[in-house]
């Protein structure tokens, strides 16, 4: 297993939904790993697989005590009470913003063998889902701020060291992408 290259803001990657996963396989099991890989090296608390520039729907966590990965995830709200607190990401490095969430959340997907799993937790948890889930729909999650707040994060990031400095070098990420974009 390996760490790899998070893709920052900016690369279309992140903002293409990805697609299910249908094979519970080898390869399956080795991304979940790199996830897992990559979101430790990075000091992260939840990784989706286009962040690695994989287009499939798999994201790993690790917050709050709780760790884990889901495959072809979806989440209910339980209740209607909103959490509203500072949220950062992997591929906007260095910037946190205020970002409304649902306080508590029940995430059903599978695991890497294909088994079943319901995951409910925390409100760390619960914002780490929700986060998650939105990379894997293509949305960012500066796309849920207040207009004012969204302004001033743009603002933040057009001015971040790392923003539309030439794309590094890359390899080519070992899984299969099954003909969608990287």
């Amino acid at each position: 297993m390996s760490v790899q290259p998070v893709r920052l803001f900016g690369d279309p990657v992140l903002r293409t939904p990805a697609e299910a996963v249908t094979t519970f396989d080898a390869e399956l099991r080795k991304l979940v790993a790199d996830l897992n890989d990559t979101m430790n090296a990075e000091g992260g608390a939840g990784l989706a697989a286009p962040q690695i520039g994989v287009g499939l729907r798999v994201f790993t966590y690790d917050t709050d005590g709780f760790s884990g990965h889901l495959v072809n995830p979806s989440f209910d709200a339980v209740g209607d009470e909103e959490q509203r607190g500072p949220e950062g990401c992997l591929s906007i490095p260095g910037l946190r913003w205020d970002c409304r969430r649902h306080l508590h959340v029940v995430a059903r997907g599978w695991n890497m063998h294909g088994e079943p799993v319901t995951v409910e937790g925390s409100e760390l948890l619960a914002r780490c889902i929700q986060h998650e889930t939105d990379h894997l729909d293509g949305v960012l999650f500066i796309d849920r701020l207040d207009p004012q707040t969204r302004k001033q994060a743009m603002a933040e990031i057009r001015a971040a060291r790392w923003f539309g400095r030439p794309e590094p070098v890359v390899k080519v990420s070992p899984h299969p992408m099954f003909g969608k974009a990287r």
